[in-house]
């Protein structure tokens, strides 16, 4: 097999794995904790570069936000989605390099499409939030590079990138693990002048600790740490199951497979095999040994519920210190043309399988971002009586995942950024979900008003319309405008009030056990759309309505 030939092979490769993120993220929308950024970090104070985000240092990945918003606004998330796919193919090419001085050429391609199209790492691959994740693991590979040489200037080089790594995320501490483990091991040769490669970036990291990281909330506790080595365990063979395309997707989630604790072991076994055979490890082997149980051992250490060792936003990089690893251990073996062959055939049946999970993970996206566009299309229509404080929790939003979001700041952002949100018309023509979670959000921004029970009143020059008795779901409703409408139910059993607005397929707003012999008042305030809300009355005595 020619040698020469790998290296265009993975160009190729990476063109079509952007082709694949873009098109997979083509027409998503802002997700979770890019909300957080969006609308509490939009100046350039200190506060607001600086401070944590769920324990990470997240000052790059800050700054990407800021410079998207002025350059390109609110309305799309494409110009984060072309930033996080650069940084995804700069990290598989840094990977075929490195593993390319270590196995060959070949192997090294077959690493590379491992790690660009891994589809159990979904959240990495295609929300753009994860910059920091990914930022982190590219120039902390570009760093270990760089501390191959001898050269004075690669080892400033080293430096300057584990600070960006530091700066990207705090997993760039696991490479800084790294680069201490290869100062150390290396001291006799080098001595210890490259111990500033460590030590200047760990004292930034250290300023930023004592000024804003010390406030971060963290759950370390005895119970996590004497936990975190089955965390370890359980990270690695979610890791090798991911590489392997023995993971799927249930809802948000990523599913555990226990054939990753299989193929583990079968590879441990291998390890330890060579060792008693007299087979010397790479001294490279254990910076990134170190790296990565210090990556699994520190997420052990903080782990919750959603911070599960097989998380899917925890796959990437776990994926790639076994890569990394792999390659270590490996290292100096030569492959026959037939294993190569062999090799590649396996590499390409596990990129098409892993492309099902990237499909699963595009497809819970796409749901949020139906949801979530008409959320804020209805917060947007709502704008001129929405209280600045009002929220969208998850019985009212359809999703748990807009938590980070405040009417006024939300609204603040649009007039300064643009829109992402559906305008009514696209809510009209949205899916059901979205339509649906459109109106509830309506009718609790504007608000409107139910009050049911009031005693009954007479219509002073209204219009008034008769329901007949037994009216159901078939039954035409009344168009509603804005103001007061009333419902009399004559004496009998009480009957149920529906409202609808987008919504086609159900009523979104219902008052059940309405009694008999009242009127309940409708209050619809005025909004920026023209579109009516629908009522209907469903009652057995039948009803009176007046506007």
């Amino acid at each position: 097999m020619r040698r020469g030939a790998a290296a265009p092979l993975l160009g190729l490769a990476l063109l079509a794995a952007a082709a694949v993120l873009l098109s997979y993220g083509h027409g998503l929308t802002w997700f979770q904790d890019s909300w957080e950024f969006l609308m509490n970090r939009r100046g350039l104070s200190a506060d607001a570069l600086l401070q944590p985000h769920n324990e990470h240092i997240v000052l790059i990945p800050v700054l990407i936000t800021q410079l998207s918003l002025r350059l390109f606004g609110m309305d799309s998330m494409l110009p984060e989605q072309v930033v996080l796919t650069a940084l995804l193919l700069g990290t598989a090419a840094l990977v075929f390099v490195y593993v390319r001085r270590r196995v060959g050429p070949w192997p090294a391609l077959m690493a590379a499409l491992l790690l660009a199209f891994l589809g159990p790492a979904w959240q990495d691959l295609l929300w753009p939030f994860q910059v920091g994740f990914v930022g982190s693991a590219l120039t902390g590979v570009a760093m270990l590079l760089a501390l191959e040489s001898e050269d004075r200037r690669w080892n400033a080089g080293a430096c300057v990138l584990l600070a960006l790594s530091i700066g990207f995320s705090s997993l760039g501490l696991s490479f800084a693990v790294a680069a201490a483990v290869d100062v150390l091991l290396r001291r006799r040769d080098l001595g210890w002048r490259r111990a500033y490669v460590v030590v200047a970036p760990l004292a930034l990291y250290g300023l930023w600790y004592l000024g804003w990281g010390h406030e971060a909330e963290n759950h370390l506790s005895a119970h996590n740490v004497l936990v975190s080595p089955r965390y370890v365990v359980e990270g690695l063979s979610a890791a090798v199951g991911s590489l392997l395309a023995l993971a799927t997707i249930f809802g948000e989630a990523v599913g555990r497979s226990h054939w990753g604790y299989v193929v583990l072991a079968v590879l441990v076994g291998l390890a330890i095999y060579a060792r008693v055979r007299g087979r010397r490890f790479s001294s490279r082997l254990w910076p990134v040994l170190a790296a990565g149980a210090s990556f699994w051992f520190l997420a052990g250490f903080n782990a919750i519920p959603g911070r599960e060792a097989w998380s899917s936003r925890y796959l990437y990089v776990g994926a790639l210190f076994v890569l990394l690893i792999g390659a270590e251990l490996l290292k100096g073996v030569r492959f026959s043309r037939w294993a190569l062959l062999a090799g590649g055939a396996v590499t390409l049946v596990v990129v098409g399988f892993n492309l099902v999970p990237l499909r699963e993970g595009r497809d819970f996206f796409k749901e949020q971002t139906v949801l979530t566009r008409a959320d804020l299309g209805a917060i947007e229509i709502a704008a001129g009586s929405v209280e600045p404080g009002f929220r969208l929790p998850p019985e009212i939003a359809g999703t748990s995942f807009l938590n980070e979001i405040e009417a006024g700041e939300y609204l603040s952002a649009v007039r300064e950024y643009g829109s992402p949100a559906y305008t009514p018309a696209e809510i009209a023509d949205a899916p059901e979900a979205g339509r649906k979670q459109a109106d509830l959000v309506l009718a609790n921004a504007l608000p409107v008003s139910i009050e049911a029970g009031a005693p009954a009143v007479a219509a002073a020059g209204g219009r008034c319309a008769a329901v007949p008795g037994g009216a159901g779901p078939g039954t035409p409703p009344v168009r509603l405008r804005p103001g007061v409408t009333t419902v009399e139910l004559p004496p009998g059993g009480p009957g149920t009030i529906r409202l609808r607005r987008f919504a086609v397929a159900e009523y979104p707003l219902v008052s059940e056990g309405v009694a008999g012999g009242s009127t309940t008042r409708l209050s619809v305030p005025r909004d920026r759309s023209p579109r009516p809300w629908l009522l209907l009355v469903e009652a057995a005595q039948g009803a009176t309505i007046c506007r």
